[in-house]
């Protein structure tokens, strides 16, 4: 059985396209990415939140947003903040390690 994982960061140009490019590897994983903003490269949509199994943010203001524009279907959805700050590039050495360091330990 697959786990299906949201990535979601602001725009998701760097931090989330880099998370999904990283664990889309996995064949236990079902992995996509989207932004919070009107503006990102994929917006998060209500289609995203019903698939998912578990939801990785950012930041804190990711889930906040997230809870504000899907209210019933976040109700219960299992959300990790990862803390991860927008200072990376995409596939940026540090932050693969950072997500590599941070996501398994929530999915096992």
């Amino acid at each position: 059985m697959t786990t299906k994982i949201l990535f979601v960061c602001s725009r998701n140009q760097l931090r989330s396209p880099t998370a999904e490019k990283v664990f889309s590897r996995s064949p236990d994983l079902e992995v996509r990415s989207g932004g919070t903003s009107p503006r990102a490269r994929r917006t998060v949509g209500q289609a995203d939140i019903l698939w998912v199994d578990v939801i990785f943010v950012m930041e804190t203001k990711h889930r906040s947003r997230l809870a504000a524009q899907f209210p019933r279907a976040m109700q219960y959805k299992a959300v990790h903040v990862l803390e991860i700050p927008d200072d990376y590039k995409f596939m940026d050495p540090e932050l693969v390690e950072i997500l590599e360091a941070a996501v398994p330990p929530i999915l096992d």
